[in-house]
């Protein structure tokens, strides 16, 4: 199954929105930016954008509030560079990415704002700055020629182009687990291996040569999957759909025919990747760990209270319901979705009592030769 033509989040602006969840995603941009100033102070250096039309690829922009704030975060640091550096700031070209089925019109709704934001900030000088939508896969070719300075991605790019084959021995799941064949685990790492080395050689045709690749995406923090946090989130949704197998309201033989078109790499896959392929070679590599629910900023305690994981599970369903609900409804029907996330919440306040479980994002940083 190809993923590009189910694959989205959320659209509109209602209650389980993608727009009014993206709270997590929203951390992770902000925590990533120091990464991308030094990025952009390296084009600064070898006076890349000054006097030029600066271009920069988001890849998998989605809709809501933050499809314009890594935008905005860019164009912020470039400014300063300018201004410590005494230059004039640069025009700028902003090509925002995603899949056809994005709420692409979403995001043109906020682009009447977004301008006249930038032009209060900088002033009328500035600029100025064209914002257009790309709709396609970041696994082929989307512009021309050395014709890009920057691309960004913020989670998006552990997104696999298909679900992987040979995964019809992993039953009663819908990702690798504890109890998976390693078969599944292997046919996982092998499509994202071909995957990311795609994306890695179509992206080098179109960046200019010193120019950057700075991306986010969800990670691993140990190379075997099985003793990795990131895997229990998955094991209780798959809890929550086989709850409703008990209940008659899902099939067994739907949960085995369903795969996640997701993986999420250790570092050193990363690494061996982007040596292996070798357009790029790689600056910086940093993993950033979050708690599952974007409100809970308590990071020294190990488990959560009886009275604070019920808010916990709430928040982080909210969050992954945004992300998935579009993927399940389209194989398990729509009326399933508010009792099997009603059944997540209570998996995951039950499991946070016991361990709270934390994402492992991944910022690697590449410069093209």
């Amino acid at each position: 199954m190809e993923a590009s033509n189910i694959l989205h989040m959320a659209s509109g602006d209602g209650e389980s929105s993608y727009a009014n969840n993206s709270l997590v995603q929203e951390i992770v941009i902000r925590k990533a930016l120091p990464i991308v100033k030094e990025a952009i102070k390296s084009f600064a250096n070898h006076d890349v954008f000054f006097g030029q039309c600066f271009k920069i690829a988001d890849l998998g922009c989605s809709s809501g509030p933050n499809t314009l704030l890594s935008a905005t975060n860019i164009i912020d640091i470039v400014h300063e560079e300018c201004k410590q550096n005494n230059r004039k700031a640069p025009q700028f070209q902003v090509s925002l990415v995603d899949l056809v089925g994005n709420d692409f019109n979403t995001v043109f709704e906020l682009l009447p704002n977004f301008y006249a934001k930038l032009k209060e900030d900088k002033g009328k000088d500035f600029g100025p700055c064209f914002v257009s939508a790309v709709p396609g896969s970041f696994y082929d070719r989307l512009f021309p020629d050395e014709s890009l300075h920057l691309v960004y991605s913020s989670y998006s790019v552990h997104w696999l182009s298909q679900v992987p084959e040979g995964l019809e021995n992993n039953t009663s799941n819908i990702f690798f687990s504890k109890t998976s064949p390693p078969n599944v685990f292997e046919a996982y790492q092998k499509q994202y291996a071909s995957d990311f080395t795609k994306l890695l050689q179509v992206r080098s045709k179109e960046v200019v040569s010193g120019g950057r690749m700075v991306l986010t995406l969800i990670g691993r923090s140990f190379s075997d999957p099985t003793i990795d946090d990131s895997v229990v989130a998955w094991e209780l949704l798959t809890l929550s759909l086989l709850d409703l197998v008990k209940e008659g309201l899902v099939l067994e033989s739907d949960i085995t025919s369903f795969n996640m078109p997701f993986y999420n790499p250790c570092e050193d896959e990363i690494k061996t990747i982007v040596e292996n392929e070798g357009s790029f070679s790689l600056d910086s590599i940093t993993a950033i760990r979050d708690n599952w629910d974007p409100y809970d900023t308590d990071y020294t305690n190990t488990c959560a209270s009886k009275e604070l994981s019920h808010s916990h599970g709430e928040n982080t369903k909210k969050m992954v319901r945004a992300v998935m609900e579009p993927l399940l409804a389209s194989h398990f029907g729509s009326s399933i979705i508010e009792k099997l996330f009603n059944n997540f919440a209570k998996h995951v306040s039950e499991s946070l009592v016991i361990k709270k479980a934390r994402h492992t994002n991944i910022v690697i940083s590449v410069i093209k030769k």
